[in-house]
């Protein structure tokens, strides 16, 4: 499957392969030592965030996964 921005398709497919590999040799093994796909996650992340904003796609109201999910929203940021 395409990213929402084709930009990102890149990105979201080293990403894919990336925690594909991770999940089935590593984790699945019991070797829960950290995801090395972060980086790569933050990269493809960013790209999207990018491209919703240039397609001006709505999303006010949509709960995203991610590190930042609990924290309140900075004055202004909106």
């Amino acid at each position: 499957m395409n990213s929402v921005g084709e930009a990102c398709t890149d990105l979201k497919r080293e990403y894919d392969q990336c925690f594909n590999r991770w999940f089935a040799e590593k984790f699945l093994k019991g070797d829960r030592s950290g995801d090395p796909c972060t980086e790569t996650f933050r990269r493809y992340q960013r790209c999207v965030q990018k491209a919703i904003k240039e397609k001006d796609i709505p999303v006010d109201g949509v709960d995203f996964m991610g590190p930042n999910k609990d924290k309140p929203e900075k004055p202004g940021s909106s």
